[in-house]
């Protein structure tokens, strides 16, 4: 892969792009999933709904052409969601946030501690976003080698 204006040329392995593509598109699905749900107040689910689509088109870019611009983007947006979803889950005490103004549910182990499930929710987030800023970091620094290799 060549950069050129900012984008890349396919002419070596495109899995990594590929994957990148993919789980941003899963964010992507996660959120409007999520929105449509109505698990969230109506503001919340508008939101998301917003989020979604400003990430459906980085999705396009980073899977047609490997765009740094584009990859820049998803990994300071999944930064900004592991930080915000963070603070849902440090903010609420622990045990995640409420939904719709409604307590979030706890689940019983068989250790007799509570887990709730609006915790494993935002932790699964967490890691989703924190894969995802991941994958596009290490693109990016990929990309970068391949160009200073290439001149």
């Amino acid at each position: 892969m060549a950069i050129v204006a900012g984008q890349v040329r396919a002419s070596g392995p495109v899995l990594h792009p590929r994957m990148c593509a993919a789980l941003t598109a899963v964010s992507c699905l996660v959120h409007l999933w999520l929105a449509a749900s109505g698990h969230h107040d109506p503001w919340v689910g508008i939101l998301m709904i917003g989020l979604a689509a400003v990430c459906v088109p980085c999705t396009v870019h980073i899977w047609r052409h490997s765009r740094v611009g584009a990859l820049h983007q998803v990994t300071m947006s999944a930064v900004a969601m592991v930080g915000l979803h963070a603070v849902l889950l440090f903010g609420a005490g622990g045990a995640g946030h409420a939904h719709g103004g409604r307590p979030s549910s706890n689940v019983g182990d068989t250790s007799g501690t509570v887990v709730s499930s609006g915790t494993a929710g935002l932790l699964l987030v967490i890691g989703l976003e924190i894969t995802t800023a991941l994958l596009a970091a290490t693109l990016v620094a990929r990309l970068r080698r391949r160009a200073a290799v290439a001149s």
